[in-house]
């Protein structure tokens, strides 16, 4: 552990002092671009990989736990909106994650919205995001996906093509429906999750409301009835609580395994915005989002108890900030701003931090601490 300590400060030095003054004069989404091209050739070699894990890797037996029959090495996973088109899946778990969502994935090839799309709000520490799902459909992905193995979990995220042909509700449910058949058929992933609230598409997030989106589990029913994987909605950051009391209940009556806390936050009066001027298009990631993501956890946990399994995504920076949503009712955690932010040496700094965290309070296992906000009341 000392080691291993000693081996992320070095690398987090290197990251804020060098590497992000470097990628931070650059332009967002051509530095993604990039970080993916070498991520894709450093997974595609067996010596790659094992320099990635030297570099960034940590395991520990504490981290370890079986979610939904899913066996996780640790909590911490990447959110969907990183790796749009599934390219990433064999690098991944070298960088220490435990798991990764894909994604989203729309019915139609799409290439999301025109101009600029991605912003850094340095003083928020947030991510602006206006992609508008872009990405290479999913027949091309699950049929590239279909020749690869997967050394952890992987989720696929799947939301309805972004332009007017699916509006309607209908073709709307169609196009999610052909999304997940894609995926379901050829059996691959472990998991679906729903994207009902991506905020920067045509015809806005229609699924939010409880009858449309009654519509479209019970479509997704018909179409696979017995969800022989786990499926999970991801929910918008600032729904009023009587719509959430709403899809709750319809989680429980269509038997959703889980949520995920939450998509990104949109109101510009959001307190945590500390940067002067932000544009009027996009949804906000990271800092921003965190409260709101903290606040959704916990109500829904303390409402619902461990009738979902909750995954808390957004605002990780530390190992204080996932315990924090671990101890309010989350399960699993995702992230994708905080890597940017930090350097990818933070996952595993996270993960280390956890098992300290753990051991600290007297706990064994991490679902020994999920939900213990609430187990003290």
């Amino acid at each position: 552990m000392g080691i291993t300590k000693i081996r992320n400060f070095i690398e987090g030095f290197f990251y804020k002092n060098i590497f992000k003054r470097l990628f931070f004069a650059f332009d967002p989404e051509y530095v993604h671009d990039r970080v993916t091209s070498t991520g894709v050739l450093m997974g595609s070699f067996a010596l790659g990989r094992m320099f990635v894990k030297a570099m960034f890797g940590y395991s520990n037996k504490a981290l370890e736990q079986t979610v939904a029959g899913i066996y996780f090495k640790n909590p911490i996973g990447l959110a969907a909106g990183f790796d749009k088109n599934g390219q990433l899946t064999q690098t991944l778990p070298a960088v220490g994650f435990g798991f990764e969502e894909i994604g989203s994935v729309t019915g139609k090839p799409c290439i999301g919205n025109p101009g600029k799309r991605l912003w850094r709000l340095k003083n928020s520490q947030s991510l602006l995001v206006y992609y508008g799902l872009k990405n290479d459909g999913a027949e091309i992905i699950s049929k590239r996906l279909s020749k690869l193995s997967f050394k952890f979990p992987l989720g696929i995220s799947i939301a309805k093509t972004n332009d007017q042909d699916t509006v309607d509700e209908a073709s709307g449910i169609s196009d999610y429906l052909k999304a997940y058949t894609e995926f379901n058929e050829k059996n691959i992933g472990d998991y679906f999750t729903i994207n009902i609230s991506c905020p920067n598409v045509f015809g806005g997030e229609p699924f939010t409301d409880p009858e449309k989106l009654e519509h479209l589990l019970q479509a997704l029913r018909e179409q696979d009835s017995s969800f022989n994987k786990p499926v999970f909605l991801k929910l918008p950051a600032e729904l009023p609580l009587d719509v959430i009391d709403q899809i709750l209940e319809l989680a429980k009556k269509f038997k959703i395994t889980g949520l995920v806390c939450t998509n990104l936050a949109k109101s510009r009066s959001n307190p945590n915005i500390k940067d002067q001027s932000v544009p009027e298009v996009g949804g906000m990631s990271g800092k921003v989002l965190q409260d709101l993501s903290d606040d959704l956890i916990g109500y829904i946990y303390k409402k619902c108890g461990k009738d979902f399994v909750l995954i808390g995504c957004g605002g990780i920076f530390t190992a204080e900030d996932a315990y924090r949503k671990i101890k309010k009712g989350a399960t699993l955690l995702q992230m994708i701003t905080g890597m940017i932010f930090e350097g990818p040496q933070v996952i595993s700094d996270i993960n280390l931090g956890l098992v300290e965290l753990l051991k600290k309070d007297g706990y064994s296992n991490i679902s020994e601490a999920v939900g213990a906000e609430f187990k003290l009341i």
